[in-house]
């Protein structure tokens, strides 16, 4: 079973704070989830290093 990690960010179209759950066994991934507030699709970019700190890129479709 994957590690999971949960991690907020801010929706990049209406500023609201989101959840997602992250899989740290993939350390490079991309990806797209709907916003749970206004459901535009966020494009995800996932960094895992070598300490196992996780960054979430997130930025609109359209960019």
């Amino acid at each position: 079973m994957a590690d999971l990690v949960e991690k907020k960010i801010l929706c990049p179209y209406c500023s609201e704070p989101i959840g997602l759950l992250i899989d740290t066994s993939v350390s490079e991934q991309s990806y797209v989830e709907d916003c749970q507030v206004c459901c535009q699709p966020i494009l995800l970019d996932v960094v895992i290093d070598e300490t196992d700190a996780v960054e979430v890129f997130a930025r609109q479709e359209n960019e």
